[in-house]
């Protein structure tokens, strides 16, 4: 099974990406699964349902998303419903939507770290309950990790090694080197890196960005402009055992923005 997981979305920018490069990479690889994580779709902050069918029709099979999920409101009632979009498991009980979802031979997770982010319940404690709890789960599990600090992530790889086919961290922006098949089996990479516009400071407007940095007076942050880039991972998994055969970086730059 080749499962192809693409990095944070970064407003209209990111949106081109995917829609320009997605149907060369699937033609290309003959994609089992596209995962993407969709947070910062809606200018940079959030995502809207609209966005969502964009994405979807584009050839996206899951949406992951982290810790701005909710800032565009009316994506909340979908939350619940049959678009295939996830919000951290690990939110308390209560919250709207979901934190993992099985579709065809696969189930997709999505965590959230707590080092440096929200106060949320444990990723760890809420990973192992998922797994003790769903005991009919396919084989295949790719975990969306959305964190901010690097031991973080590399601690719930480790964690997960052997009980998991892949942990992808997202929500920094900037792709790591570190793809690697753990000695149990699973696909690691501390973080995807961002699809979105290069010429940005995280996919944000670089003189926004550095004004901020300058005068230290918080103002809202605008998406980032230039040729639109996508970084992802493809992970070729075993469906018999859920064990990972390899994983490699994808990253693709468009000729015009």
């Amino acid at each position: 099974m080749l499962v192809l997981v693409v990095g944070d979305i970064i407003g209209q920018p990111g949106r081109k990406a995917v829609h320009e490069v997605l149907p060369q990479l699937r033609r290309q690889y003959r994609l089992d699964m596209v995962i993407v994580n969709a947070e910062n779709a809606a200018g940079g902050f959030g995502l809207t349902p609209a966005i969502a069918q964009e994405l979807i029709e584009t050839g996206v099979h899951v949406l992951t998303s982290g810790n701005h999920i909710w800032a565009q409101k009316d994506i909340i009632p979908n939350l619940d419903g049959d678009m295939m979009i996830l919000r951290p498991l690990n939110y308390p009980p209560g919250v709207p939507g979901r934190g993992y979802l099985i579709t065809g031979q696969t189930m997709v997770v999505n965590l959230m770290g707590r080092t440096f982010m929200n106060d949320i319940d444990c990723p760890f404690r809420a990973m192992d309950k998922l797994l003790e709890e769903v005991r009919d789960r396919p084989p295949v599990v790719i975990v969306d990790f959305h964190a901010e600090a690097t031991s973080e992530k590399m601690a719930m790889g480790w964690y997960l090694d052997g009980r998991v086919s892949a942990v992808l961290g997202t929500h920094t922006h900037v792709g790591t080197i570190d793809a690697q098949i753990l000695p149990q089996g699973t696909a690691y990479v501390t973080d995807i890196g961002m699809t979105g516009p290069a010429d940005s400071i995280i996919g944000d407007d670089v003189e926004s960005v550095l004004k901020r940095f300058l005068t230290g007076v918080p103002h809202r942050l605008s998406v980032g402009k230039g040729k639109p880039i996508l970084n992802a991972v493809l992970v070729e998994v075993d469906e018999n055992s859920g064990r990972a055969i390899s994983i490699e970086r994808i990253c693709r730059q468009l000729e015009r923005p």
